[in-house]
């Protein structure tokens, strides 16, 4: 029996694509600080259902700060059907890891009803979250299975974001299928 109200995962641990085609200055590094800093990239940033099935994607800057990205992600879970009533346009619980651990992100959780488990810094263990995040991790190593997203051969970023949404539907299209 399944649960109408989808729990969703999310984890600020993404694909990383390396520098290609994205258009950045290539350039000796000598390793520093500084230098690693500067470094392109790419992360994938996903929410899944308790299935491991992608709801919501999206691209950033590897220099990104994971946490900017979780209203654009929440915002863009599309309607889901329940047995009964209107579509939920919203999850009814989120997991989430230290990365997103705010109180201006909590509050904004709270203020759209929903519930979140979010790890707290320096006061919980990451382990008690694992139950929830191996699925997402599941998914994200399923996403890197696409031999596509590897190389970042795209130089604008919608074609790239394109190519990770073609390699959610197959992992959709994998799960529902069996």
């Amino acid at each position: 029996m399944t649960n109408s109200v989808p729990e969703v995962s999310l984890t600020g641990h993404g694909v990383r694509s390396t520098r290609s085609a994205s258009g950045l200055q290539k350039g000796a590094f000598d390793g520093t600080e500084s230098d690693r800093s500067r470094q392109a990239g790419i992360e994938v940033h996903l929410i899944t259902d308790r299935n491991g099935l992608p709801l919501s994607l999206g691209i950033s800057g590897a220099n990104m700060h994971d946490s900017l990205g979780l209203e654009p992600l929440v915002r863009g879970i599309p309607p889901i059907r329940s047995h009964r009533g209107p579509r939920r346009r919203r999850p009814a619980k989120l997991h989430a890891d230290k990365g997103y651990d705010y109180d201006h992100l909590r509050r904004w959780l709270r203020s759209r009803g929903i519930r979140h488990r979010i790890a707290r810094k320096g006061v919980e263990s990451s382990q008690r979250l694992g139950r929830h995040r191996w699925v997402v991790e599941r998914t994200v190593s399923w996403l890197a299975g696409c031999r596509r997203l590897h190389r970042r051969y795209e130089r604008k970023a919608e074609h790239f974001l394109a190519f990770v949404g073609i390699a959610a539907l197959r992992i959709c299209f994998r799960r529902l299928t069996t």
